[in-house]
């Protein structure tokens, strides 16, 4: 139980130093069915209903519930795809689940379908979402729906950490699978911008972005946000318009050594 209170404590400090809108989400990958909390909610048992995985993401964010989904519970068959609950059916392969409708051609919808991330089936059975602050369970993965301007203070956190930035790939669909798969295959930081299911469908803002990594990833993303606090960058941010503002000392020598001798 300590390792969870700490996390709890880690995922409130996250919240606030980011200002988030909405609830980071703890996010736990599960072999077996049978290891989803008791606590949790079953869409299907408990709700009399279906849910797609951003929807339940959706009520995590900004509800604060925990939700256990299997196979049987999921509505959009991307993720039970991409999170490894069953085999892709070979004609989603052949580009058929795209085609016509959002791929102009059936070869374009076959290379979507086969570049979509998913984890080998059977590997998983569940999946469970639950508030950072009040995990269910040990969570695998982290992730947060924030701004533009959010992911600019985790970007340059993870700068301050090792210098590195974070290459992605977006995707204008199955936007959920790829919060979830890319960062524990790879593990590694990933961001990513909803896809049309997760606005049209989870009442997604227009101007949110997605930031995912597994779980190691929380406290170096907190010593980094804190050390842009530190240094001024935190948020929120105080523009100027200024022309001809004060740089910093870094800024000044850098330049001078390239010659611009009026900088000061």
């Amino acid at each position: 139980m300590g390792e969870l209170t700490d996390i709890q404590e880690q995922g409130k400090e996250l919240e606030s130093l980011l200002r988030l809108q909405s609830e980071p989400i703890a996010v736990s990958m599960l072999e077996k069915a049978s290891a989803i909390p008791e606590t949790a909610l079953r869409p299907l048992r408990d709700m009399g209903h279906h849910l797609s995985f951003c929807q339940a993401l959706a009520l995590t964010r900004r509800r604060g519930l925990v939700i256990g989904e299997t196979k049987e519970d999921m509505w959009c068959f991307e993720p039970v795809v991409g999170l490894g609950f069953a085999d892709p059916p070979e004609r989603f392969l052949e580009g058929h689940n795209r085609y016509p409708s959002t791929a102009r051609t059936l070869e374009a919808g076959a290379t979507w379908a086969r570049n979509m991330p998913r984890f080998d089936h059977p590997r998983y059975e569940a999946v469970v979402t639950a508030p950072l602050k009040d995990p269910a369970l040990m969570p695998d993965l982290f992730l947060l729906y924030g701004t533009p301007a959010v992911m600019t203070q985790i970007m340059m956190a993870k700068n301050w950490l090792d210098g590195r930035d974070i290459h992605t790939t977006m995707t204008g669909h199955a936007a959920c699978v790829y919060y979830v798969v890319p960062p524990l295959k790879g593990h590694q930081w990933w961001m990513s911008i909803p896809c049309g299911g997760d606005l049209k469908r989870t009442g997604c803002d227009d101007y949110s972005m997605v930031f995912s990594a597994p779980l190691d990833a929380l406290q170096p993303l907190l010593d980094g946000l804190r050390a842009m606090v530190e240094e001024g960058w935190g948020l929120p941010s105080s523009p100027t318009f200024a022309t001809e503002y004060p740089l910093q000392p870094s800024y000044v020598e850098m330049g001078r050594a390239m010659g611009m001798d009026w900088v000061r």
